[in-house]
């Protein structure tokens, strides 16, 4: 992990500044930005989020998918807690805090954009990241990168219908020609341009030029991060200004959501006898979110001066703090973990 990557929360604060700050003082400017628009896809925001995803998804070899059953237990729960879990327990801690327990001190218009956008956030198991965090976990390497592939393969598949089902519960109109826009942009095509590129980048010089070609990109999604932040909250200035507790209360279900998780994961590995070097990343992936999607769908679903979007990018304002302190939690307790209760 580098030190730009370590600091990451700090760069995301003085964004998310430097956003608000620049959408007050430049209004115009970012509405005419906002504007630039096609089938209510904005297109340099698209760019950005293109140049986000594409360098994390070149990382993940689908030829991985062939060692799953090494690990049959640790995939197993995870994929329990990503799919059959993490997306209904996220709506019901948001129709909780934010349906019900802090519906006061929110914005009436915006309360069911809120819990849309933290759907959106929890719908989407986390890829790339992943790996930083199961390497600080001392995780197994090949079922954190077989767990990716395979969450990513499912992705494609499951996010748009989980999404369709818990808004409509959340009493939204399914926008499903968006949503599907939504996956194809942000899914389907950067996973087939990452993958071609990938192959490429193999055939003409192997592992090494690959490595090489990740190592000079890397900055390059993390920047683009940024800079989609910036205009997140230029766009949304005015209104985080007058309600700056929003994102404190928004903020109290993802944190619940992401403990709840990564504890339940452990603790289910722990049950069926897995690895500690397996439980670790279980616990991460089923915790984490990839909440690059998550803000492009955010965006393209209900635009950029939503309560949706906004709820997205406070899903990434607390990400790195919080996955480190689940990493810490994980390496601390693997004493506990590997002691087993002896048989009767």
């Amino acid at each position: 992990m580098s030190t730009f990557e370590r600091f990451l929360t700090l760069w995301v604060l003085l964004c998310i500044v430097a956003g608000v700050a620049l959408g007050h003082l430049f209004p115009h400017l970012f509405q005419s930005i906002g504007g630039i628009e096609l089938f209510q896809v904005n297109l340099p925001v698209a760019l950005l989020i293109w140049l986000m995803i594409v360098p994390m998804l070149i990382r993940i070899d689908f030829a991985a998918l062939g060692k799953v059953a090494e690990h049959w237990r640790g995939i197993a729960v995870t994929l329990f807690i990503n799919w059959a879990i993490k997306p209904f327990s996220m709506a019901a801690l948001a129709w909780l805090f934010i349906g019900y327990l802090f519906r006061p001190w929110l914005p009436a218009g915006q309360i069911e954009s809120y819990i849309a956008g933290l759907i959106l956030l929890a719908a989407a198991p986390c890829t790339a990241m992943v790996f930083v965090w199961s390497n600080l976990a001392r995780g197994e390497p090949h079922f954190t990168l077989s767990q990716v592939a395979l969450n990513d393969t499912i992705m494609v598949i499951a996010f748009a219908p989980i999404v369709g089902l818990l808004l409509g519960l959340s009493a939204i109109t399914v926008p499903w020609n968006t949503l599907a826009l939504s996956v194809g942009l942000y899914i389907v095509v950067p996973v087939i341009l990452a993958q071609a590129l990938r192959r490429i980048l193999l055939h003409g010089g192997g592992e090494p030029r690959l490595n090489l070609f990740l190592r000079r990109l890397g900055p390059v999604s993390l920047v683009a991060l940024l800079l989609t932040l910036v205009l997140l909250f230029s766009f949304q200035a005015d209104e985080l200004l007058a309600e700056p507790l929003v994102i404190v209360l928004i903020a109290v279900p993802i944190l619940i959501q992401v403990y709840f998780n990564a504890g339940f994961a452990y603790f289910l590995n722990r049950l069926v006898g897995e690895q500690h070097c397996v439980a670790g990343p279980s616990a991460l992936i089923g915790a984490s979110n990839f909440f690059e999607l998550a803000v492009a769908a955010a965006i393209s679903l209900f635009g950029f001066q939503s309560g949706a979007a906004l709820a997205t990018v406070v899903g990434v304002l607390i990400e790195v703090p919080v996955m480190l302190s689940v990493v810490f939690i994980v390496n601390r307790s693997e004493a506990w973990y590997e002691r087993r209760v002896p048989k009767a």
